[in-house]
C-alpha cells in the first residue's frame, strides 16, 4: 500500500473515532457514511423518527469541518429557498445574489420527503451537476459538497415520495436502526451531563477530503472485479422481481464505493467482498421491485442479495 492510500486510511480512522464520541454503536453506519463522503456522494438516511439520523449528519459536518446548512423540508417550502434569489439592492441599483443553503458544503436536506416534488426536483442539478441555475445564471457549488436527506418510512401523511430519478442520484441508502441494550445504555451514560456534539472538533478540512477522494479514485479495481460489478448490476434488470432495475449510474456508483471501500480499509485494490458487502446500500432504493412481490413480504434487500447469490463470483487464477 502507497502512502496516499496509508494516508487516507489513517484519516478515516481518526473521523470514525471522532464520530464514535457521539454515535454510539453504528460503526457499520458511519463506515457506509465515510465511503459516500470520500466518493463526493449523496447520503438518503431512512428510518423511524428518534434513531439518531440528524445527529449523525450533524456528527459528519462537525468532523469534516466543512460548511453546513440545515433545510427543514416543508409543504411550503420552494425551490428557491434553497437554490437562492436574486433581489434587487437599492443602494447600488443592481441585481445581486443571495446564495440558499444548497450552496454549503455539507447540506442536510431533513425529512425531505415532505416537500412538493417542485422543491425535491430542485436538488436534482445541485447533486449531479454540483451547480444551481437561478434565473438565467449558472452558479458553481462548493467543494466537497455532499447532501443528506433524511426521511420517515412509515409515516405516509402529508408526503411526498420521492421520484426515481431522484432516488437514484443518492449513492447509497442507509437504515441506523435500533442500538443494542449496550448501546442504549452507553448512549444514556455519554448524554447524561452535556451533548457530546457541542464539542465535537473537525478532524479533517475539505483541501484533506478532496485529496483523500483523488486518492480513491486510484484504487486498482482488476478486471475479473469490473466484470464482477456489471453482471450483479445486469442480473437485477433480469430479475422476475424486479420492475426496475440498476441504472448504469448505479454501476458507476457500486464501482467507486467499492474503490472507497477499499481504501478505509487500508487497501488499494478492491476485492469481490467489496462487492458483496456495498450492493445492497447502493442498489436497493433504485430498484423497483414487483407488487407481487411485495405482498409476498420480500423486500428489495432480499432481492438484491438473492441476486448477489446468484451471480458468479471471480476467483483468483493459479
Amino acid at each position: 500500500m502507497d502512502a496516499a492510500h496509508e494516508q487516507i486510511h489513517e484519516t478515516a480512522a481518526r473521523l470514525r473515532q471522532n464520530i464514535q464520541r457521539v454515535i454510539v454503536g453504528k460503526d457499520d453506519v458511519i463506515d457506509l457514511a465515510l465511503i459516500a463522503m470520500l466518493c463526493e456522494g449523496h447520503l438518503l438516511l431512512e428510518d423511524v423518527p428518534g434513531t439518531g439520523k440528524t445527529t449523525l449528519a450533524k456528527t459528519i459536518a462537525a468532523s469534516l469541518g466543512c460548511t453546513f446548512r440545515r433545510v427543514q423540508f416543508t409543504p411550503d417550502l420552494l425551490p428557491s429557498d434553497l437554490t437562492g434569489i436574486y433581489y434587487f439592492n437599492q443602494r447600488t441599483s443592481e441585481f445581486e445574489f443571495r446564495p440558499g443553503p444548497v450552496m454549503a458544503q455539507i447540506v442536510l436536506a431533513d425529512e425531505i420527503n415532505r416537500a412538493t416534488p417542485r422543491t425535491q426536483s430542485a436538488l436534482l442539478e445541485a447533486m449531479q451537476e454540483r451547480q444551481v441555475t437561478v434565473d438565467i445564471a449558472t452558479h458553481a457549488l462548493p467543494r466537497p459538497f455532499m447532501v443528506m436527506a433524511t426521511q420517515n418510512p412509515i409515516e405516509l401523511e402529508g408526503t411526498f415520495p420521492l421520484p426515481e430519478a431522484q432516488l437514484d442520484r443518492f449513492l447509497m441508502k442507509v437504515a441506523l436502526g435500533y442500538p443494542d441494550a449496550a448501546g442504549e445504555s452507553a448512549m444514556l451514560v455519554r448524554f447524561e451531563r452535556e451533548d457530546p456534539l457541542d464539542t465535537l472538533a473537525s478532524v479533517v478540512g475539505p483541501d484533506d477530503i478532496l485529496a483523500m477522494q483523488a486518492g480513491v479514485r486510484q484504487v486498482r479495481v482488476e478486471e475479473s472485479v469490473r466484470h464482477y460489478v456489471v453482471a450483479v448490476c445486469r442480473a437485477t434488470r433480469a430479475h422476475d422481481d424486479i420492475l426496475l432495475g440498476a441504472s448504469p449510474r448505479a454501476t458507476m456508483a457500486l464501482h467507486r464505493v467499492c474503490q472507497a471501500r477499499a481504501a478505509i480499509a487500508g487497501r488499494d485494490f478492491v476485492i469481490p467482498d467489496d462487492v458483496k458487502a456495498m450492493s445492497a446500500p447502493v442498489l436497493t432504493h433504485r430498484l423497483v421491485v414487483n407488487p407481487q412481490t411485495r405482498l409476498r413480504g420480500r423486500t428489495p434487500e432480499d432481492v438484491v442479495r438473492e441476486v448477489v447469490a446468484t451471480v458468479s463470483v471471480p476467483v483468483e487464477s493459479v
